[in-house]
């Protein structure tokens, strides 16, 4: 009987050690990373679902420099409609590591933070792929309301190469500006 459960349980972390293998995602994020140029308005073009911008159309990210050298993310975003009820969620980013400044540290509620991964940066910073330690979060984002589509299967490309399962993408609506 013991021999079976031992058996079961090195079976179930031999399976798991597999499925994880053939999953593998590339979580390498930029080089580079200059702050100053990133501040500014950044347009949510497609994201991963999940719970707390469930059902927003028209989601923005604003960051600037904060009085203590954080940086202040103010995120906003429509219910349902982009004439629906505004959304809107202040928290602060940090680098926790100066070598690595492209590898951010979020937080919107008091000292939990998240992992904020730069990807994928355009060399103008016109558009950026975000993603986590975590294979579950990922976001396009474009200094614009809109992407070009040829623009937007090159990042599909980008995503698909590093392991991502671009099906599981929401287009996010914008208003046309």
């Amino acid at each position: 009987m013991r021999k079976n459960i031992i058996f079961i349980i090195a079976l179930f972390f031999l399976i798991n050690a597999c499925k994880s293998q053939n999953t593998m995602i590339d979580k390498t994020v930029v080089k580079e990373l200059n702050i100053e140029k990133y501040l500014g308005k950044w347009y949510e073009i497609s994201r991963f679902d999940h719970s707390f911008e469930r059902g927003l159309v028209g989601v923005t990210a604003t960051y600037s420099i904060r009085d203590d050298g954080k940086i202040k993310v103010v995120n906003s975003g429509y219910k349902n409609t982009l004439n629906g009820q505004k959304s809107e969620v202040i928290g602060k980013a940090k680098i926790p590591d100066l070598n690595v400044p492209s590898k951010l540290k979020v937080s919107f509620f008091w000292f939990f933070y998240a992992d904020y991964f730069v990807l994928e940066l355009d060399k103008n910073y016109q558009w950026a792929i975000i993603g986590s330690s975590s294979d579950n979060y990922l976001w396009i984002l474009s200094r614009t309301p809109q992407m070009e589509e040829s623009q937007y299967n090159e990042l599909l490309n980008k995503i698909t190469n590093r392991g991502y399962d671009v099906k599981k993408l929401i287009k996010v609506e914008q208003k046309a500006e």
